[in-house]
């Protein structure tokens, strides 16, 4: 299995729809990546990566709000297609395993971090830096 991670922004609020009787919470990614070229010019080149999670549990679908910064791992899928001018173009697709919210958003960095990583019908408390982890109860969970 090829597996992708991503960690970056949510370009957008989620949208979390039934399809064929299952859940799916779709969300796209960004990553910028500044570098200059080869003339010394500062550059900015965006990564989007449209994701689609399929799970029971969408109650995460909440938190994941435009500006939000989330770490996903998955599966990649590639898609080929002709735009509308007809030109050749692809969309970098991930099928995605699990999430963790890292924050962000909201006009403040780490804001609402919420530590929580959600894996398809699990939900694990994160351990950041903190010596000491307490475990939550599943009830004391938003989702």
């Amino acid at each position: 299995m090829i597996k992708l991670q991503v960690i970056g922004n949510l370009g957008r609020d989620c949208v979390v729809k039934e399809v064929n009787g299952k859940n799916v919470i779709n969300f796209s990614v960004a990553n910028t990546e500044r570098f200059k070229d080869a003339q010394g010019n500062l550059k900015e080149r965006t990564t989007w990566v449209e994701c689609a999670y399929w799970t029971d549990r969408t109650g995460i679908g909440q938190y994941l709000t435009r500006g939000k910064t989330v770490y996903a791992e998955g599966v990649p899928e590639a898609d080929a297609y002709m735009n509308k001018d007809g030109q050749a173009a692809a969309t970098l697709r991930m099928r995605v395993l699990s999430i963790q919210l890292l924050g962000g958003g909201e006009g403040q960095p780490g804001a609402n971090a919420g530590n929580v990583s959600h894996t398809n019908n699990t939900v694990q408390p994160v351990v950041r830096t903190a010596p000491v982890v307490t475990a939550a109860a599943d009830d004391d969970l938003p989702f």
